[in-house]
C-alpha cells in the first residue's frame, strides 16, 4: 500500500466511527424524547378523567 491509500483508509475508518457514535447518540435522544411524550400523554389522560 502506498501512503495515499493508507491515509484514505484511515479517513474512512474515522468517518465510520464518527457516524456510528453520532448514530448511537441520536438513538438515545429519540428514545428519551419518546419517553417524555409518553409521560406527557399519561398526565393529560389523568387530567381528562
Amino acid at each position: 500500500m502506498n501512503i495515499d491509500r493508507i491515509a484514505l483508509v484511515r479517513r474512512f475508518a474515522l468517518a465510520a466511527l464518527a457516524g456510528l457514535l453520532l448514530g448511537l447518540a441520536g438513538c438515545n435522544t429519540v428514545h428519551g424524547f419518546g419517553e417524555d411524550l409518553q409521560h406527557l400523554g399519561g398526565a393529560i389522560s389523568e387530567k381528562a378523567k
